[in-house]
């Protein structure tokens, strides 16, 4: 091993060990378990849970480029739609936006589908 690869090794060691110490002194104050989400499952609302598994890798290393594929932005878009017709009392624009909202969910399908069966972006 190089000496550039073990500093580095060296620092992630570091950064490891102050993680797992943070976290075993959050857990003995009682911070942890205080949080409003602790022992419920996280939900991030960004689409993770829909993408397929094979692809979940590939869309973060996306995501933390700063790059949002089409499929991520139209769960974005959808996500909103929705969010609109939630707060909506207009019933007559509310079946406008529905028919909307069912064909972006359809194409998304499509289009996850579509990268599902292919097995690639």
């Amino acid at each position: 091993m190089s000496p550039e690869e073990q500093k580095r090794e060296h620092r992630l060691q570091l950064l490891e060990d102050h993680i797992g110490q943070s976290l075993r002194d959050s857990e003995a104050s009682g911070e942890l378990r205080a949080a409003p989400s602790y022992g419920r499952p996280l939900h991030f609302g960004d689409g993770y849970a829909e993408t397929p598994d094979a692809l979940k890798m590939p869309m973060k290393i996306l995501k933390d480029a700063g790059y949002a594929p089409p499929e991520v932005e139209l769960m974005r878009e959808i996500a909103a739609l929705q969010a609109a017709l939630d707060a909506s009392p207009d019933m007559e624009s509310m079946k406008t936006q529905q028919q909307r909202l069912s064909e972006m969910r359809q194409q998304l399908a499509l289009r996850l589908e579509k990268l599902r069966s292919s097995g690639s972006l």
